[in-house]
């Protein structure tokens, strides 16, 4: 609880007041033992004591009723945020997510929680008597000190956006601000704690709270949480695109929250170039991943369209842009020495029927010369490389390319960014080794989208090298032995995969397993050349480069274009910029997580689960004061009241 009259809590000291009446009106009357009236004392003694109750009663009814009053006249407001006992604030730094996951609205479809928030913490900084504020929003990342807090709604800083946040950065950034400021301060973080926007794992909330440490005077940090109930929703997401000779494919996914249940038929709304076209989709459970494939004639070498569904609780996650460019060939290397394990890698990179795909086979001694920068994916069957082949094969991953090794006949001891190949085992007579364990859902071995697996049981091997080093683990044999490997290098993928399509080391070359694991690395590959059309809100190719100007071409207003997703025209570049992914994120932040990175801040979270309907974060006291004043006064009223004596007890006295 604070005030916003402070100085007029004086006025408690003027609840003595009747105390001290009382103990000088005592000091008035000397008690003198007289004989006389000692008859009359015995015979009152036993009601002395309830009248030396009522006594203390009054009394402490008449200092109760001004201290009351002057809790009353210094103004107390109890704040969700604040808390009891706190001083008056002089400085709020209000750090508001802006992401999209905060135009999710409650359940009642009013109002989204971003602007709940911000006529929660209007109505509680008026209370508090209009404290300094200090605006710091998840998508600009920059502080600005608002005048008021009735225009917070009204300025852009706090307009709806498409992009993500990030609380590490902008504690820091709040930290910072305030080590250059004096008095009393606050922080205040409004979010629906959405876990992608604070990711408790990431070690730089160390540097977090050391920077809140380091502050000349504690500040004080405080959550609006904003979870609770909200209005149905469904989520679209672009995953990604692949132009195709003839068209382009759109790989899609709508998500829902765990509550909603049962299946639900959506339409789904294509423009294309401005052509639109519609479909129904039915989405059976909490998310769906499919693919729509869109024609487009020989004319049509660019272009740009959007997907969507139909207005649901969050109108921020219902349009997906995409945008494309001239479709080109999907080149692939490998790198092997004559044999049959090139034969079946070069047959798995560009297979019968697939024109747009083209392969390149050359000698490991030839391919520091080689020209990769049309290359989407390069097979290395052969040792691992050494000298400017190294320094050659780095670049290629720093720019988004794929690379599979695979061993080869003869053992190497080189290692290439930490991996190294294990020595060449052999299974026992009459046995092999048989893949048992890999990831379905993630990886080339994953699932397809209609659910059906890869049959990559079938593999059997006689012979194999499994990769050493600090790389995630895809697929196992039976014995637990490695089998694949992924490490994310900068933008590209570093694999290794512990057989060779070789039948005297197994039958990979069967195209079971070895098709789809190339042809779904080759699509990845390929991404690097399409990725130049999408990027996501924040990104830095979204970044205007001197000279360019951004032009908005699609189909939707432009309030507030450098956050906001759609299709614009950068300079002469043409980009479909979309909502993070992380946004689709559903997780919330635990109570432990923020325990965690906030450790010795002493932060309070204030959940507004069950009250998002609610606008107000404080509540003024003194009329419950004033109504406190009125119940003591009238208590010491009746009290005063004299006790009238009953006939019966009257005719007992004078009987006696």
């Amino acid at each position: 609880m604070t005030f916003l009259s402070p100085f007029l809590l004086w006025f408690l000291a003027a609840a003595s007041i009747p105390v001290i009446i009382h103990l000088l009106n005592k000091r008035r009357h000397k008690t003198i033992q007289w004989a006389a009236m000692q008859f009359l004392l015995k015979a009152t003694r036993e009601s002395r004591g309830k009248k030396k109750l009522r006594h203390i009663l009054i009394l402490t009814c008449r200092a109760l009723g001004i201290a009351a009053l002057a809790f009353a006249a210094a103004r107390p407001v109890v704040s969700g945020l604040v808390g009891w006992g706190a001083g008056t604030i002089d400085t709020v730094v209000l750090v508001l997510d802006r992401s999209a996951s905060m135009e999710l609205r409650s359940g009642d479809g009013q109002a989204t929680k971003r602007e709940l928030v911000l006529q929660k913490v209007r109505d509680a900084l008026t209370d508090l008597g209009n404290p300094r504020l200090v605006l710091l929003d998840s998508a600009s990342g920059k502080a600005q000190e608002v005048p008021s807090p009735d225009i917070l709604a009204e300025i852009s800083s706090t307009a709806a956006t498409h992009s993500t946040a990030n609380f590490k950065t902008l504690m820091t950034t709040a930290a910072e601000y305030l080590s250059r400021s004096t008095g009393r301060s606050e922080i205040w973080l409004a979010s629906d704690l959405q876990l992608s926007n604070w990711r408790p794992d990431d070690e730089r909330w160390a540097a977090v709270r050391a920077t809140l440490a380091s502050l000349h005077q504690k500040c004080a940090v405080r959550i609006l949480s904003l979870t609770g109930s909200a209005a149905p929703n469904v989520g679209l997401r672009l995953v990604g695109t692949r132009r195709l000779a003839d068209g382009l494919l759109l790989d899609l996914e709508l998500i829902r929250s765990e509550e909603d249940r049962g299946s639900i038929s959506l339409p789904l709304t294509i423009n294309t170039n401005g052509a639109r076209s519609s479909e129904t989709v039915i989405l059976p459970g909490q998310s769906l991943r499919f693919q729509k494939r869109i024609s487009l004639s020989e004319s049509d070498a660019t272009g740009h369209g959007w997907i969507s569904i139909p207005a649901d609780g969050n109108v921020r996650d219902n349009t997906a842009f995409f945008a494309y460019g001239p479709a080109r060939s999907i080149k692939s290397l490998v790198v092997a020495t004559p044999g049959e394990a090139g034969d079946y890698l070069s047959l798995a990179a560009a297979p019968p029927g697939f024109e747009k795909q083209s392969v390149e086979r050359i000698d490991p001694a030839q391919f520091s010369n080689a020209d990769t920068s049309n290359v989407a994916m390069i097979l290395w069957a052969s040792p691992l490389p050494v000298g400017a082949n190294v320094q050659a094969l780095e670049r290629f991953l720093s720019s988004g390319g794929q690379v599979v090794f695979l061993p080869s006949e003869t053992p190497s001891p080189e290692s290439f960014l930490g991996m190294q190949w294990g020595p060449v085992t052999l299974a026992e007579s009459g046995k092999f080794f048989i893949l048992q364990d890999w990831n379905k859902t993630d990886g080339p071995l994953r699932d397809g989208i209609d659910g059906s697996p890869i049959p990559a049981e079938r593999l059997r091997a006689i012979k194999r090298s499994s990769p050493t080093g600090d790389a995630a683990v895809l697929a196992r044999w039976e014995d637990g032995e490695t089998f694949l490997t992924r490490r994310i290098v900068d933008r590209g993928t570093l694999w290794f995969v512990s057989s060779i399509p070789d039948y005297t080391w197994s039958n990979l070359g069967d195209a079971d397993v070895l098709l789809p694991l190339a042809q779904r690395i080759l699509a990845l590959g390929a991404d690097r050349f399409d990725s130049s059309y999408l990027a996501e809100v924040g990104a830095d190719g979204t970044n205007l480069l001197a000279g360019e100007s951004r032009t908005r071409i699609d189909d939707y207003a432009a309030e507030n274009s450098p956050y906001e997703a759609g299709v614009f025209r950068i300079g002469e570049r043409l980009i479909a910029i979309n909502r993070p992914l992380a946004e689709n994120d559903l997780q919330i932040a635990s109570k432990d997580n923020l325990d965690a990175m906030l450790e010795g801040t002493d932060y309070r979270l204030l959940d507004q689960a069950g009250q998002v309907g609610d606008s107000s974060l404080s509540t003024d006291m003194w009329r419950s004061f004033l109504l406190a004043v009125l119940f003591f006064l009238i208590s010491e009223a009746i009290l005063c009241l004299p006790i009238k004596s009953t006939a019966t007890s009257q005719k007992l006295v004078a009987a006696k």
